[in-house]
């Protein structure tokens, strides 16, 4: 389980090949912060944290970068 603490540098790994920067920071924060969890690597591996993976938006896509 991830502290609030952790969400920083753990988002930011999460989101250091996107182009998109900004508004992938902002939602792995809120997402951090809700779950306790981001998963490793930059992308996929969603399956380690249930919460991230199942938080979707109002259209059924996934909330959490």
């Amino acid at each position: 389980m991830s502290s609030n603490l952790e969400c920083g540098p753990r988002c930011d790994t999460r989101c250091s090949k996107t182009a998109y920067k900004k508004p992938c920071m902002f939602f792995c924060q809120k997402c951090c912060a809700k779950c306790l969890c981001v998963p490793p690597g930059t992308y996929g591996n969603k399956q380690v944290c249930p919460c991230y993976n199942n938080w979707k938006t109002k259209r059924g896509g996934p909330k959490c970068p």
